[in-house]
């Protein structure tokens, strides 16, 4: 009932135009200490959120403003909530734009199965072997089922259920010295049993290893392997510069149907956009706005072919039928794995923070594990930190043939970005 108050309120207001984002989640959450089950709860959740919209008096401009409503909330604490939205949403000066329209299509069927999805991800982390110097210490568990129903003035109303999950792990590692605790953290959609087994068999054995590790060695310019999760702060860069809102603010150069770079020595780049990954969380026929998703080429071998974004800045843009980008894919590079760990360089597979600046391309990260090859041996390090530019690292970067996948992306498994200048720890 208290959506078709919210409805009923919202047509009857003095906003111009008004959107509703109803969820519906079914939730199973577990905590195993160890792997002994500690505590498990079943919750559902309703969330309603509404975004109204306010023209100024000479229709120049679009406000709107957006608040979520308490389950709880009366009729009255609803009007109240529309009226000092619409208020605030008058105050926006935004140039006018145009609203997204329906979409004739039918909402995939993704498999959403909150039981299936937790047994999966119990029985792969129990199956992991363990020894008695490295463990398991303790692990969390959120299993979703989420039921989305998108509503507009427009005329546009969807629905779609997917599932979403996210998993918390800590390991441990020791010695007769010290104990070292590495954590990781997994959102999905659905287990992939595969990839949760292996990386945290690496995350043990990286464990294993910090325990032995000796300060880096100031290194100057050398070449940063990159082959966990955190290369999505790479690939992520990409995806961002063609966000319609980073051109149309230009914060990002990278304009349709011209290369990002020019004298490129490396591998290009080939981005594409993916409606249905396996596994992932994102796996939606419709975006947050209700705009239809498909698979499309937004980057051709270094050359912008599209851009992607939310209605408004792509109205500003002119894009007539552009969506918000959900997954994604990077074609394979033109080298093998093996081939790329030839020769010297760093490979970090630790950082206590690595990121790639959209915004600036500046390249930084701490370095808590690494690798040091030097072409016949091989350091294990910690301390110290990298830093670069993907400015220059796009001209040079080299990626494997292997690919694997990070939730909602599928990625080159390794990647190598030359001239990254390493500051050691001694």
């Amino acid at each position: 009932m208290m959506l078709k108050d919210i409805l009923d309120i919202l047509k009857s207001s003095d906003a111009d135009a008004w959107a509703v984002d109803s969820q519906k989640i079914n939730r199973w959450e577990f905590y195993f200490i160890k792997h002994d089950l500690d505590q498990n709860r079943a919750i559902d959740t309703t969330h309603i959120n509404i975004t109204v919209y306010k023209k100024s008096d000479d229709g120049k401009y679009l406000g709107s403003a957006s608040d979520e409503i308490a389950p709880s909330a009366s009729e009255e604490e609803i009007t109240d909530k529309v009226n000092g939205l619409i208020a605030r949403a008058f105050l926006v000066k935004n140039p006018v734009y145009s609203l997204r329209k329906p979409a004739e299509a039918v909402p995939d069927e993704v498999e959403a199965d909150v039981s299936d999805i937790s047994r999966d991800f119990i029985e792969t982390l129990t199956d992991i072997p363990e020894t008695a110097t490295e463990d398991i210490n303790c692990y969390e568990i959120f299993a979703s089922s989420i039921e989305k129903r998108y509503i507009t003035s427009e005329g546009i109303d969807v629905t779609q259920v997917y599932p979403k999950s996210f998993i918390e792990v800590v390991t441990n590692a020791r010695d007769d010295r010290r104990e070292i605790e590495l954590y990781r953290s997994y959102d999905s959609g659905t287990c992939d049993k595969d990839f949760l087994k292996k990386d945290i068999e690496k995350t043990l054995s990286y464990g294993r290893d910090r325990l032995h590790t000796e300060p880096t060695p100031a290194l100057g310019k050398v070449s940063l392997l990159l082959s966990t999760a955190d290369a999505m702060q790479v690939w992520n860069y990409f995806a961002d510069r063609i966000n319609a809102s980073m051109v149309c603010q230009k914060i990002s150069d990278w304009r349709k149907d011209e290369a990002i770079a020019s004298d490129v020595t490396g591998d290009k780049v080939t981005l594409s956009s993916r409606k249905f990954l396996p596994n992932s969380s994102m796996n939606r026929t419709f975006d947050d706005e209700g705009a239809l998703i498909r698979d499309e080429v937004l980057i051709d071998n270094n050359v912008i072919k599209d851009n992607w974004g939310d209605q408004k800045f792509s109205s500003y843009s002119g894009l007539s039928d552009s969506f918000i980008l959900s997954n994604f894919e990077v074609a394979p590079g033109s080298k093998s794995e093996a081939e790329l760990r030839s020769g010297k360089y760093l490979e970090v597979v630790e950082f206590s923070d690595f990121q790639v600046d959209s915004i600036t391309g500046h390249i930084f990260g701490e370095i808590r594990l690494g690798y040091l090859h030097d072409g016949a041996d091989v350091k294990i390090v910690s301390g110290g930190s990298v830093s670069g530019s993907m400015n220059d690292s796009v001209k040079s970067m080299h990626f494997s043939k292997e690919m694997t996948q990070y939730n909602n992306a599928r990625v080159p498994a390794v990647v190598v970005l030359d001239d990254v200048t390493v500051t050691g720890a001694e």
